[in-house]
């Protein structure tokens, strides 16, 4: 079986790549409490917690390959305290690779609009 397409993007200090497995998937809506189409929905739409985002970027980047504490490291150091709107775009990108198997052209836009970095 091939793996999950993940989504890349400039975050932190170099480029990662953010994927959501299914057992991350099965994580994720433990940790939100909703299941992923809802929680896909809502952030699409913009009516998200900034924990949610912070939990699709966490499991993203272990399902890219990071350990689970260097992701937390990395969302601690490069997301909590940011602007939303920066961070905002690699979720919404990470959630499209899950959802469509490719990010669309807005959230690719949002994260180039931002320099290509987060």
């Amino acid at each position: 079986m091939n793996e999950a397409p993940a989504f890349r993007a400039f975050f932190g200090d170099t480029e990662r790549d953010f994927r959501l497995t299914p057992e991350l998937v099965t994580e994720l809506e433990r940790i939100t409490g909703a299941g992923i189409g809802g929680l896909s929905n809502r952030i699409f739409r913009g009516d998200f917690r900034h924990a949610e985002l912070l939990a699709v970027l966490r499991l993203g980047l272990i399902g890219g390959g990071e350990t689970p504490q260097t992701a937390a490291d990395l969302v601690a150091a490069y997301a909590a305290r940011r602007p939303i709107m920066e961070v905002f775009p690699v979720a919404v990108g990470t959630l499209e690779m899950l959802m469509f198997g490719s990010a669309s052209v807005v959230s690719e836009t949002l994260v180039a609009d931002q320099g290509g970095e987060v």
